[in-house]
């Protein structure tokens, strides 16, 4: 079983492929599309309601540890985004990155607590997928992760 530390060292290894010297509005935009695919991939086995409430307290935990990031949002597709945004310019990037990383981790571990991990690799591989777009490697979509491939309804499915 894997614990918080597979999920820092996952959401670290993105941050240190992408995220690096990016100006900070950069960075929370591309959280938001990190975020965003993380959100796509639980949606289709825990469906709105549950991510809601997961993301809920995730917000809350971040919110009470980074006051700036009460302007997240949950909406339909994960993360509303855009007054950190606009916000972020101002920011120290050092701040807004590590809550950002708190955000990606405690999602990652919560989720991994509640499936028993069973969705871990498949999250890993949807950032991995976002790190590999933002380097302009691989369209969405376009293949999937090691270990990781379609099913007959196009889900993914643990090979």
């Amino acid at each position: 079983m894997r614990d918080a530390n597979a999920h820092s060292a996952c959401v670290d290894a993105w941050m240190d492929r992408v995220a690096q010297g990016l100006p900070p509005d950069r960075f929370a935009h591309l959280f938001e599309r990190a975020f965003s695919a993380l959100w796509r991939r639980a949606h289709v086995t825990l469906g709105e309601v549950t991510l809601g409430a997961i993301v809920d307290r995730v917000l809350y935990y971040a919110s009470e540890r980074y006051p700036v990031l009460s302007s997240l949002e949950v909406n339909s597709a994960g993360l509303y985004c855009v007054e950190l945004q606009v916000l972020a310019g101002g920011l120290p990037r050092d701040e807004l990155a590590e809550g950002l990383r708190f955000i990606l981790v405690e999602f990652l571990t919560v989720l991994g607590n509640l499936t028993a991990e069973i969705l871990t690799p498949a999250l890993h591989a949807e950032l991995s997928k976002v790190a590999q777009e933002e380097a302009g490697g691989v369209e969405r979509g376009s293949e999937s992760a090691p270990g990781i491939s379609e099913g007959e309804d196009g889900e993914e499915a643990e090979s």
